[in-house]
């Protein structure tokens, strides 16, 4: 069992409780396994974060650590014990 935190936009909290870091213990090799447990505690946010086709929808970037999970094996990456993971809205601009 790994202890897993998720850091939450502002924008997502209300399918938090209002809460920007969210704990989740679970039995996760993969963002995708780690993610699975994270919409079966908040299960409204599932449809925000990914497609249909559990694709990471492409105005948002998910960070394992300090890396970026579309650099990395995307939601293949390999999660750690205690390991932060961050959902980031991207930004544009001009």
């Amino acid at each position: 069992m790994k202890t897993l935190l998720f850091r939450v936009p502002t924008y997502l909290q209300t399918f938090t409780g209002g809460r920007a870091d969210v704990s989740v213990n679970a039995e996760a090799h993969t963002v995708n396994d780690a993610l699975a447990a994270l919409w079966k505690a908040h299960p409204g946010l599932r449809d925000r974060v990914v497609t249909e086709q559990n694709e990471v929808r492409q105005y948002l970037n998910i960070f394992v650590g300090a890396d970026n999970i579309r650099d990395l094996a995307g939601l293949a990456t390999e999660v750690k014990d205690g390991c932060e993971i961050t959902i980031v809205p991207s930004v544009a601009g001009g």
